[in-house]
């Protein structure tokens, strides 16, 4: 809240939550909860299942198609942490090293979760 002060001039705030601005041409912003990414459903799902899918191929037996994708798989995990989504070109490579490693993924439930979050995202 805004008062004079004893002389009549000047400008005195007090507590404040949230965001405010000052002046003419400001913006704010402000991301509630720590100024994470705004939260996709459906990249929110892909995380669970890309998590789901790393932990279920660290039991695997390693072969380059599974070290493709486990690279695949915590780069998708990074993204999506930092930016909030996985972009179109991640989901190809993602995609790509899915079909890659289909013998083992074609076993694992989680591998299948990712498969059909990956879809959903880009269309078919």
């Amino acid at each position: 809240m805004a008062t004079a002060d004893e002389r009549g001039n000047g400008i005195h705030i007090g507590s404040v939550q949230g965001a405010f601005a000052i002046g003419d041409h400001n913006t704010v912003t402000h991301n509630e909860g720590g100024g994470g990414p705004a939260a996709d459903p459906a990249q929110q799902e892909l995380l669970r299942a890309v998590r789901a899918l790393r932990d279920d191929l660290s039991r695997a037996v390693e072969t380059p198609q599974v070290t493709a994708l486990s690279g695949e798989l915590a780069d998708t995990e990074t993204e999506i942490a930092d930016t909030g989504a996985a972009g179109p070109g991640r989901l190809a490579r993602l995609r790509a090293a899915l079909g890659d490693a289909s013998a083992v993924v074609g076993l694992l439930a989680s591998g299948a979760a990712v498969g059909q979050a990956v879809a959903a995202l880009v269309g078919g």
